[in-house]
């Protein structure tokens, strides 16, 4: 036992212990992020104590961070605490990332970037530093990190595997894990077992009467704290029915009547600043008593197990002995203190947040130094923290409408950090106070919301619509536009209905600029149809010209919405490299998952494979679970094209993300896949089992827009599954559609569908019509077309002449990587009297799609460096992948990458420019 009274060594932690062990012996060989979870007490830090001496002992280099309650609110204060011990390597930083920590950490002026900018450099100087040494990151109460330090953190930790670093992390429950995803190792701590309790109990208090042991063993019910601390409260006869946190925090709070003045002011200072900085506490603690408070002062403190000093520092023993303080002391006692603090500390956000506690009516002076506080910190990247500091501003402000004008400036940064339960509080504030109809007009916006919220999808489309029409009386263009993109984008994940889609056009033809790309892509999500042939006009007239990277992605968005996947291939490549150079990851995740799907339906499959494999980690990163939901389609159709069996998880999965917000567009997606699954593997009923379910207005999977990508796939299903009488009216329809709009795809897939369904005497003149058309960019179109042409060729006796469009039917699959597709050519050529070679597969083909694209950019001539900075990977995670990737290529350099991978990929001719 040691002298503070917690025990040597941990009891009943095991299997915890060994596992953590393992990973700090291979921490050389692979990287990982733990997250250890828990209940108060329950011996979390003591793990984590435990690691960081294992860890030390092994060679390895330990960096920590604790979370403190006070300083959430306070931008990047957890990871700067954390990487501070390696900010010597800060300068051999890329410069772009280098100014991004720099900002981040407030040691320039300069506004903090994108978070995933201040992300990837926070990577790379980890990465960097295990390179000489592997690092052990510590992070404990990681649940009361500030905001950005733990988004930063999340971001590192799903990037590890090839780092020499093992991340644990401890955050008790109750609260969303910090870290998350597939590679996360969690470990929830149990309470002990009665064996080990009584360990414990027997080391902490040896000399127990026997019916106290008992007792306290079924007061405590095997939580560590409970066992050690509660012994220390003697054998009382009874006490009262308090939970076990509660009996806890009392049992630290029986310990300060006996404590000297001085040192409860001294505790009560440092658990309301609670930074670790003992010479802080001293100042604030001798200011309120108006004398010098020594460290002396703490011994008494320390001698009954509050807290444990250093010299320089002191730390409470746990955080319920500083809430124990907190709640022991009068509110004048905390006010007080809180106006000590606010006179000593030197951080002027840290004396404005004590001033403001410290208030107990309106004060416009603070209420203004907060909103001050709020900016520094939303230019440093907190928004929580601005939202915090801006709702405090609005609590110490006497003017109604002043009030008000705060109250919905913190509605509006809460919105942006995904706490909807902190925009209904704070809008309810506003709701109580005479507004004027300006600020009512906001608090409308706010609450129908900015994104993609659809569950009332109808009422939400007419009131955006309805604000965007009254910013755009009042001369505010901008707003309008920024309003109607809500909109519609609402009517594509789900229709709301024909009345709604004509006002917002009313609305957008009286308003905007109809030569706006922006506007263009509005235009496309409402109208995708009656403004199809416009929005494709002007977007071609785009095509070639300087772009820049926000309406390079607009026009991507617009041009698939519409039906022009190359087209839409074309911008969205274009628009990811300035979206990549700024750090906006989550404009990039959704560039990326549209450009996925876009060449998905022209039979790019490498493009889509890469893209929807980088889309769906940065999904992850950036919380958008509808582009997860389309990288997810994407990932399974290409998967089962190169012949995958087991892809039905991964739609599944999709299909719950599209029930959840209860968007049918992703629905249409997921049966859209289905049935092109289906129809790779030659089961025709099923496909159409399938598709036919999105052109039903009563499916939950119908979707206009979607339906019209399929139709091609659709009749195929029909004509083989003896669906042809049911399909008829369906072609019709989109016929009608057809003649009105120019959109490439469904009139790919309606001239595909014609052939199959045309007469005897008439097939063969619409296959060559069909084929005569501009295919060069439908590569997968074009071969399925020629499959067809020469399978219909062949079944009427003309074998010599079916070989040809069989042949290019093959070579083209072979190239595409259509492993079904080309094993159905070959044997149709059987059956005309051809053989065939069987497919070789490339070499290529044993990558995985993360490997594909890193071994593409290598190719290309990047460093390793400048692969990372564009993946948003460390250096070291490309030079792993390199070393796997070489061996499945069967060469030793990057100069034979280029013959092994075969051609790059398709280039844009889009010009983008960075603005």
């Amino acid at each position: 036992m040691r002298a503070d009274g917690t025990t040597a060594g941990l009891v009943g932690r095991d299997a915890q212990m060994d596992a953590l062990e393992r990973l700090l012996h291979g921490v050389r060989h692979r990287g990982v992020a733990v997250l250890v979870r828990g209940e108060a007490g329950i011996g979390k830090s003591a793990l984590l104590h435990h690691v960081s001496g294992t860890a030390a002992a092994l060679g390895l280099r330990v960096v920590s961070t604790t979370g403190v309650e006070s300083e959430a609110t306070l931008p990047f204060a957890g990871l700067h605490q954390l990487v501070r011990p390696l900010l010597g390597r800060l300068p051999a930083l890329p410069a772009p990332q280098r100014r991004a920590l720099r900002a981040a950490f407030g040691l320039t002026d300069d506004a903090a970037p994108e978070l995933f900018l201040t992300g990837l450099a926070a990577l790379t100087l980890i990465s960097d530093s295990a390179a000489d040494q592997p690092l052990v990151l510590v992070v404990d109460d990681a649940h009361w990190l500030d905001r950005p330090s733990a988004d930063v953190l999340g971001f590192v930790a799903r990037r590890l595997e090839s780092e020499a670093v093992v991340l644990v992390a401890a955050q008790r429950d109750g609260f969303p894990p910090v870290l998350s995803g597939p590679a996360l190792v969690e470990h929830h701590l149990a309470r002990l077992d009665r064996r080990a309790a009584e360990d414990v109990l027997a080391r902490r208090a040896p000399q127990l009467d026997p019916a106290v042991r008992r007792r306290l063993l079924a007061e405590a019910t095997g939580n560590p704290l409970a066992l050690v601390e509660l012994p220390l409260e003697g054998s009382r006869d009874e006490w009262a029915p308090l939970t076990l946190t509660a009996r806890l925090e009392q049992a630290f709070a029986d310990r300060l009547p006996g404590l000297p003045d001085e040192t409860r002011d001294l505790l009560l200072v440092a658990a309301l600043e609670d930074g670790g900085d003992l010479g802080a506490a001293r100042a604030a603690a001798s200011a309120l008593r108006g004398h010098e408070v020594t460290a002396e002062a703490l011994t008494p403190a320390v001698e009954v197990g509050l807290v444990v000093a250093d010299g320089a520092g002191l730390a409470f023993r746990h955080p319920l002995v500083r809430h124990a303080i907190r709640q022991r002391a009068t509110l004048a006692e905390r006010q007080r203190a809180h106006v000590a603090l606010a006179g000593t500390l030197r951080d002027p956000d840290r004396q404005t947040w004590h001033r403001a506690v410290a208030c107990d009516a309106p004060d416009d002076a603070v209420a203004a130094d907060l909103e001050d506080a709020a900016a520094r910190a939303q230019r440093r990247g907190g928004v929580a923290a601005a939202q915090a500091a801006l709702e405090r501003a609005a609590r110490l402000t006497a003017d109604p409408a002043e009030r008000a004008r705060r109250y919905l400036q913190a509605a509006e940064l809460a919105f942006e950090w995904g706490r909807p339960d902190v925009v209904d509080r704070l809008l309810q504030e506003t709701a109580a106070l005479d507004v004027p109809a300006r600020e009512r007009t906001r608090m409308t916006v706010i609450r129908e919301g900015f994104e993609e919220g659809i569950r009332d999808v109808r009422a939400g489309t007419r009131v955006l619509t309805e604000v965007a029409a009254a910013a755009a009386a009042d001369g505010r263009a901008d707003q309008a536009l920024r309003f109607l993109q809500a909109a519609s984008l609402r009517c594509w994940w789900a229709d709301p209905g024909a009345e709604a889609r004509a006002r917002l056009l009313e609305v957008v033809d009286r308003a905007l600029d109809p030569d706006d790309v922006l506007v263009l892509e509005v235009l496309s999500y409402v109208a995708p149809f009656e403004r199809g042939a416009l929005v494709l006009d002007r977007l071609r007239a785009l095509s070639g010209g300087p772009v820049d990277a926000l309406r390079a992605q607009a026009a991507g968005d617009a041009a698939s919405v519409v039906g022009d996947f190359p087209l839409a291939v074309e911008f969205l490549t274009s628009a990811q490299t300035g979206l990549r150079a700024e750090g906006r990851l989550g404009l990039l995740g959704r560039a990326l998952a549209v450009q996925a799907w876009s060449a998905l339906n022209v039979g790019r499959f490498d493009l889509a494979a890469t893209a929807a494999d980088e889309a769906a980690r940065l999904a992850a990163d950036s919380a958008q679970p509808l582009m997860g939901a389309v990288a997810l389609v994407v990932q399974s159709v290409v998967s089962a094209v190169r012949g995958a069996e087991d892809v039905e998880d991964r739609l599944a999965e999709a299909a719950r993300l599209g029930l959840e917000v209860d968007s049918n567009a992703v629905l249409a997606g997921v049966q859209f896949a289905r049935g092109t699954v289906a129809l790779d593997r030659g089961l025709h009923q099923a496909a159409w089992d399938h598709l036919v379910r999105l052109s039903d207005p009563a499916d939950p999977a119908h979707h206009p827009v979607v339906r019209s990508f399929a139709v091609g796939d659709l009749v195929e299903a029909a004509v083989h599954s003896g669906h042809r009488s049911e399909v008829g009216p369906i072609v019709a329809d989109l016929e009608e559609i057809a003649a009105r709009t120019s959109s490439p795809v469904l009139l790919v897939g309606l001239r595909y569908g014609r052939a199959l369904l045309a007469p005897e005497d008439e097939a063969e003149d619409l296959f060559s019509a069909a084929l005569a058309a501009d295919l060069s960019a439908w590569p997968f179109a074009r071969a399925r077309l020629q499959l067809a042409h020469g399978a219909w060729r062949r079944r009427r006796r003309r074998a010599a002449e079916s070989r040809a469009p069989l042949r290019a039917a093959r070579d083209t699959f072979d190239a595409l990587g259509a492993a079904g597709w080309g094993d159905r050519a070959r044997s149709e050529l059987r059956a005309s009297g051809e053989q065939s070679r069987p497919r070789t597969p490339e070499a290529r083909e044993q990558l995985s799609p993360q490997e594909l694209l890193i071994a593409q950019l290598a190719a290309q001539g990047l460093t390793n460096r400048e692969i990372g900075a564009r993946l948003y990977l460390s250096h070291r995670t490309v030079g792993t992948h390199l070393h796997r990737i070489f061996p499945k290529l069967g060469i030793t350099s990057r100069v034979a990458l280029r013959a092994a991978i075969g051609p790059e990929p398709a280039t844009s001719t889009v010009a983008a420019t960075v603005t």
